[in-house]
């Protein structure tokens, strides 16, 4: 996936499809526009496949060249992406004249040859203003190479930031921002689709804040964080606002996942969801935090709230027990619930555990300050054991609770925790029918407060 905002106030997005799928293959980059990160308005294809005898066309990025640094025009759009041929991985450069709709092929391309790694794209291009270059980074296998260019056609090898530890690296990204939106606190962000296996976690998007200095990046910490803590947040993309202020640009960007995961992709239990979805687009910010270095948060985007219908309060105040578990009903098929789970002070619960679909369970561990997701694989369905993987991340416990906010649709769930400190994204086939929220408490009383349920009308897209 790739986007950007033009300035007629529309997202452009492009992302990867095979319209001839399953008889033909090969990936075209097809285009979406949206005015609020909500609904789409489909344009069709935008740069198509087996044009120019180096492949099909595959992931890449797509920027704003406002001072006509390549020679396209002030203004035009231009798009870095892989194509692929027998196997050799290039990067080739596509020019728009009319906003993005249609790309054209540059006459040298590909503009950066393999160099005879087997693992060599997925280009992300950001424009360095402090010094004037262009700098893309590279997914190079284990490792993340930096480009830097002065006219998007010729590019320099710099540095590279490898990882031996986290499986083949993809779609990596840098950018800069600013630490609880302080302007005179900035730090820059190395993203990157990773497998944390080795960290008890499954594949995602891993980061890191550090240092750029034009040519390397100096992570803060060696350890990754990650932006998703479930197992369906992959190949990520963010970017920021050009309409908002310096400040705003610096201190909030959007973010949007491919959920799926290449664990089980290929073996999906229905056929029409074979290439999984998109998330919800979120917005993200960076946190300080005392104990460590800054942390993405993520949230919806506002304008998500234009899809809720009338919410109803299930109570001002409920409880669960070992005996007595809460339930709360899902009349339709796409949801928002909200609630704040706590312990009672008489008899604390250990944990409390919400079954948000057939099968897929979300736990608070008060006790032990922790959130979890785990699945169940149904029965006469192919998917493996990684499916069924139980992911843990630590959470913050206030005194009066933990907040949630979750999107309960036809196929996902997405979590969003304390405010957006973590969340957990996660495919779901279960039954698609209304359905009900089991809580359970284990080991004492759970309160349930300010349990809101707002039924969530659906935004397919506009055709042309």
């Amino acid at each position: 996936m790739s986007s950007y905002t033009n300035p007629m106030d529309s997202t452009h997005l492009y992302y990867l499809y095979n319209a001839d799928h399953p008889e033909g293959n090969g990936t075209a980059w097809f285009h979406a526009t949206s005015t609020d990160l909500v609904s789409w308005r489909d344009e069709g294809v935008a740069i198509n496949k087996y044009t120019n005898g180096l492949g099909d066309i595959q992931t890449g990025s797509v920027v704003v060249d406002t001072a006509n640094t390549a020679g396209f025009g002030a203004g035009a759009v231009v798009a870095l992406a892989t194509q692929q041929d027998d196997g050799v991985q290039r990067q080739s450069l596509f020019h728009s004249a009319d906003g993005g709709y249609t790309f054209r092929g540059h006459a040298g391309n590909p503009v950066m040859d393999h160099p005879g790694s087997k693992d060599w794209r997925d280009p992300k291009v950001m424009w360095d203003a402090r010094r004037s270059q262009w700098v893309m980074a590279l997914a190079e296998g284990h490792k993340i190479g930096f480009y830097t260019s002065a006219n998007l056609t010729s590019w320099t090898y710099r540095s590279g930031f490898e990882r031996d530890d986290l499986g083949l690296l993809e779609c990596p990204e840098l950018f800069e921002m600013s630490v609880d939106g302080d302007p005179r606190r900035t730090t820059w962000v190395l993203g990157t689709s990773a497998n944390g296996s080795s960290r008890g976690r499954t594949t995602g998007y891993a980061y890191w804040t550090g240092s750029w200095d034009g040519t390397r990046f100096a992570p803060t910490d060696p350890e990754p964080s990650w932006l998703d803590s479930g197992p369906d947040f992959y190949a990520a993309m963010t970017w920021d606002d050009p309409h908002a202020s310096d400040d705003e640009r610096l201190a909030t960007r959007y973010a949007l996942g491919w959920m799926n995961n290449w664990a089980y992709a290929g073996e999906l239990p229905l056929r029409e969801w074979s290439g999984g979805q998109l998330s919800v687009t979120r917005e993200i910010t960076l946190a300080g935090r005392p104990d460590g270095p800054p942390q993405l948060r993520s949230r919806p985007v506002a304008a998500l709230d234009r899809l809720e219908g009338t919410p109803r309060e299930v109570t001002p105040s409920m409880t669960a027990t070992p005996d007595d578990p809460a339930g709360i009903d899902l009349p339709a098929a796409a949801h928002r619930l909200r609630l704040t789970v706590a312990a009672d002070q008489r008899e604390p619960a250990r944990q409390v555990h919400l079954q948000l679909a057939d099968d897929v369970t979300f736990t608070v561990d008060l006790e032990r300050r922790t959130a979890s997701l785990v699945r169940r694989t149904l029965p006469g369905s192919d998917l493996p054991e990684s499916y069924a993987q139980l992911l843990t991340d630590t959470v913050t416990v206030p005194s009066d609770g933990v907040r949630l906010d979750i999107l309960i649709d036809r196929m996902s769930v997405e979590v969003f925790v304390g405010g957006g400190e973590r969340t957990f994204s996660a495919l779901s086939f279960g039954a698609t029918g209304p359905s009900r929220v089991r809580i359970d408490a284990v080991g004492g009383t759970a309160r349930l407060d300010d349990v809101t349920l707002t039924p969530m009308a659906a935004a397919p897209p506009q055709r042309r």
